[in-house]
């Protein structure tokens, strides 16, 4: 870990703990921590870029050595006779035009689709009927005394 030995580390340890305090070493290890994960963070995002335009310009180097190859290709064998899937082809199905639809109606219909069921309807529970709440009993505590209206 950057070329420090375990007890070079053990001194830096107690160093810390002498200078910060024992009551405030957690809170500056916890700074520290979010200081280097950061840094990493930001290491990481910046070799990502890199590496993007890496590939970017090894794209465009395969993409220019392609070209120069297929370049090279076609002026070794030019397209005098048919092209591979012409050849694959007898000569009678590709030499004759297809003739066009003159009637849209005679065009063939397309496949009849694969019959839809209809949804089952579910059922619909009944309800319950409302629940009634039944009084509640009041509790029977010590009787009031009575008011005097004279007062």
């Amino acid at each position: 870990m950057f070329g420090i030995d375990s007890s070079e580390l053990l001194i830096i340890a107690l160093v810390a703990l002498v200078v910060v305090g024992p009551k405030d070493l957690p809170k500056l290890m916890r700074t520290v921590g979010n200081w280097v994960g950061q840094a990493r963070g930001m290491a990481k995002h910046f070799r990502s870029g890199l590496d993007a335009m890496m590939r970017e310009a090894e794209l465009d180097e395969m993409e220019k050595l392609w070209k120069s190859n297929n370049d090279k290709i076609m002026r070794e064998h030019p397209a005098d006779g048919p092209t591979p899937v012409q050849a694959a082809v007898p000569e009678a199905a590709w030499a004759e035009p297809v003739p066009a639809l003159e009637n849209a109606e005679a065009s063939p219909a397309p496949p009849a689709a694969a019959p839809v069921r209809p949804a089952k309807p579910k059922a619909a529970k009944p309800k319950p009927p409302p629940r009634k709440r039944a009084a509640r009993p009041v509790p029977a505590g010590p009787a009031a005394p009575p008011r005097d209206e004279a007062s």
